[in-house]
């Protein structure tokens, strides 16, 4: 049903002026340049035209903003161009990308979607002004976004197109920015096994730059049709292509997650009956089907903390902290690390799964890529970290991603944020995200190590960057070690799960046809009738956890991290100090220079993300003693079973002591080659090759100098005395 135009010109002068006439007078005074108009509100005044506007809308619209214009001007305002935006859509008007069709097209419909990429602007001409031959101006409103509408005939002289010249006057032209998009369907909605669909969507007026590529937002548009081309000629096949009525950006996180009161209740009362083994059942909960070994048991009671995270804060000074808990799994082949990370990246909502070894850096944040918006411009592109901003990135093969892409993680994973520069865009992208990263040897296995080696040793055999093991909270070593007793009892594990599952082509017998449906049951069994929380209903319990729950630290849990971060950073200096005085071949000044620090306020802030995660996982707003209790426990797990007693081995891959020595042992090189002499500049090239900073080479050396154990016979170079 169209409406014609003179009955929809009265209506929307009658709703502007008896229900919006404040707005009005705001958009004439300046203060704003579009009209936001809720659809609820047109409802109510009148429901056979917000009805008509639903199946009409462009025209509908069309009109509505003629009619804003008139009245505008009416109250004294100069030529202006003001938008009426249409938002907040009855549910009945919400569609899937993937079910758009023909009788969707040049209707009224909105969509939960994430924007995947961006293009510039270019201005398009909105009101046209052609010139005839004979002098006379023609007007035409273009609302073909692919074509240029011309004129057919002249209403002055009445001459048709071909025999007279139409002439665009652009300087009469009314111009309107113009930028297109690619939106694509919420993975969470995606049958299994099937591709998210897209669309591409164009922006006008005030609604360009208002999305950002990884954003998740509600978009009201009207479907509509052009034609395909093979060549120069039209096919009878139509692409659809969408048309932005307005943008309604996500206010609320996890609503693409469908939480009842019944889900609700169920949640609360779990955690109010299993408060004291919560965090067990969780654990069991996470990837069942693999044999918790005692490493892989803390694991996983780590894993449950980052799936419900702690909580960013941003300062008054504006600064932020990040609230995601960033974990690392090292392992030998086949200890199951893949496994988790495609559990977690299935359970964490807005989880993606990627690998290494077909990865750039581009792909992990975001690039610039020349598009299918026809235009052989640049476009951003969003990558997997800000596609997965509030969720969890799995990222599998850690160590087959090369350094140069690795330096773009940095601060993607601490800042939280990815920053653009390519292709002429410049552009700031949240990644507020969880990073679970597992990574190989090159070797093939990790090297067996002593009980006091640290798990720096290990890391080096990845092949990864140092200071990259500083952007992880928790670094974890998973070694496949023959142990009878233990072998025997993840056969049996293995043996027992995969014989009590259904095979897989039954199962799609089974549902070939339909869509799978989710479990609404909270609890399953496994096949020794243990019992684990379902997926559906964990995803449930994540997101309205962190929705909802935003727990700060009382009184006691801030005392108790205080102390152990306080105990800690001491009492490693005393312990080394101690068996530093009995060395009797070390100088005071070396034991200075090799006092360690075994942590730093780095991993306090770990400790308090920690905190706050067990405090999420029992719903409570004031994390307690009980919380920091738990967080001290695993990081003081992972502290011993990784043997870090200095931080700045984190930050380089050796601790002060060791690079301290290593300088020593160069120095006592060059000068056996030497037959004395030092110079400066070659202790500190062939530091560097051992990845030691020129600071710490001069610290040393200045150190060294002044205790008397080296002298300066000339500028710049040293002799030991």
């Amino acid at each position: 049903m169209t409406m014609l135009a003179p009955d929809a010109k009265p209506r929307w002068r009658s709703f502007l002026e008896d229900v919006t006439p404040d707005e009005v007078q705001r958009i004439v005074s300046g203060q704003i340049d579009r009209l936001e108009l809720p659809f609820h509100k047109l409802q109510s005044f009148d429901p056979d035209f917000a009805e008509i506007l639903l199946q009409d809308p462009e025209n509908i619209l069309r009109e509505g903003s003629n009619a804003l214009k008139n009245y505008c001007i009416e109250m004294g305002a100069r030529d202006m161009e003001p938008f009426i935006r249409v938002d907040h859509l009855p549910l009945d008007s919400r569609r899937e990308l993937r079910r758009v069709g023909h009788a969707d097209v040049q209707r009224l419909i909105s969509a939960e979607v994430s924007v995947t990429k961006v293009s510039e602007i270019k201005p398009r001409i909105h009101r046209s002004i052609f010139q005839c031959s004979c002098d006379y101006e023609i007007e035409i409103m273009q609302r073909d976004h692919t074509e240029l509408e011309e004129p057919l005939q002249c209403d002055g002289c009445g001459e048709r197109k071909g025999r007279v010249k139409f002439t665009l006057i652009k300087e009469k032209c009314s111009l309107v920015d113009n930028q297109k998009i690619e939106i694509q369907e919420i993975p969470e909605r995606v049958p299994s096994g099937a591709q998210p669909s897209s669309g591409m969507v164009i922006l006008e007026g005030d609604l360009v730059n208002r999305v950002l590529p990884g954003t998740r937002i509600i978009a009201n548009m009207i479907p509509q049709m052009h034609s395909e081309r093979k060549g120069s000629r039209k096919t009878p096949l139509f692409e659809i292509f969408y048309s932005m009525v307005s943008v309604e950006a996500e206010t609320e996180p996890f609503t693409e997650i469908n939480i009842e009161e019944d889900d609700i209740n169920e949640i609360k009362s779990l955690v109010e009956n299993r408060r004291d083994d919560l965090l067990e059942l969780l654990i069991s909960s996470i990837a069942p089907s693999i044999f918790a070994t005692r490493t892989l048991y803390w694991v996983k009671r780590s894993l449950a903390l980052q799936l419900f995270g702690g909580v960013a804060r941003v300062s008054p000074d504006g600064t932020r902290t990040r609230g995601d808990i960033h974990i690392l799994l090292m392992g030998d082949p086949g200890v199951a690390k893949s496994q988790l990370l495609t559990y977690m990246s299935n359970l964490s909502p807005r989880g993606k799964f990627t690998s290494g070894g077909s990865v750039t850096s581009a792909g992990l944040t975001a690039a610039a890529v020349k598009d299918g918006f026809s235009d052989g411009r640049f476009a951003l592109e969003a990558g997997v970290l800000p596609l997965s901003d509030r969720g969890l990135a799995a990222i599998d093969e850690f160590d087959k991603i090369s350094p140069q892409d690795t330096s773009a993680i940095h601060p993607a994973m601490e800042q939280q944020k990815v920053r653009v520069a390519k292709g002429g865009i410049t552009a700031t992208l949240n990644s507020r995200c969880a990073v679970l990263a597992a990574a190989n040897p090159k070797s093939g296995r990790f090297a067996p190590t002593s009980n006091n080696a640290s798990i720096m040793q290990s890391f080096q055999e990845t092949g990864l960057e140092a200071p990259l093991a500083s952007r992880f909270d928790l670094i974890w070593l998973l070694q496949d070690r023959p142990e009878r007793d233990l072998d025997e009892k993840i056969a049996r594990h293995i043996l027992q799960n995969r014989t009590s599952g259904v095979s897989e082509l039954q199962l799609e017998d089974q549902i070939r046809g339909a869509a799978p449906v989710e479990s609404d049951e909270m609890m399953a069994t496994n096949h020794d009738n243990s019992e684990h929380l379902t997926t559906g209903f964990l995803r449930k319990y994540i997101a309205y956890s962190k929705r909802n729950i935003h727990p700060t630290l009382d009184e006691e849990a801030q005392s108790d991290l205080i102390k152990y971060y306080i105990a800690t950073r001491n009492n490693y200096g005393k312990s080394w100090e101690n068996s530093a005085s009995s060395d009797y071949s070390l100088t005071s000044s070396q034991r200075k220079e090799q006092t360690e620090v075994p942590v730093t306020a780095r991993a306090l802030e770990s400790l308090m993300r920690l905190t706050e995660a067990h405090a999420r996982i029992h719903l409570r707003e004031n994390a307690t003693r009980k919380d920091a209790e738990v967080a001290i426990k695993i990081f003081k797990h992972w502290r011993h079973e990784s043997n870090i007693k200095d931080e700045a081995e984190i930050q380089t891959g050796k601790s002060k002591a060791a690079q301290s020595s290593l300088v020593r042992s160069i120095m006592h090189q060059i000068s056996d080659k030497n037959r004395g002499p030092m110079p400066l500049s070659e202790i500190i090239d062939r530091a560097s090759i051992q990845s030691i900073d020129e600071a710490i080479v001069r610290s040393l050396v200045s150190r060294m100098k002044e205790q008397g154990e080296i002298y300066e016979p000339s500028l710049g170079t040293y002799e030991f005395a």
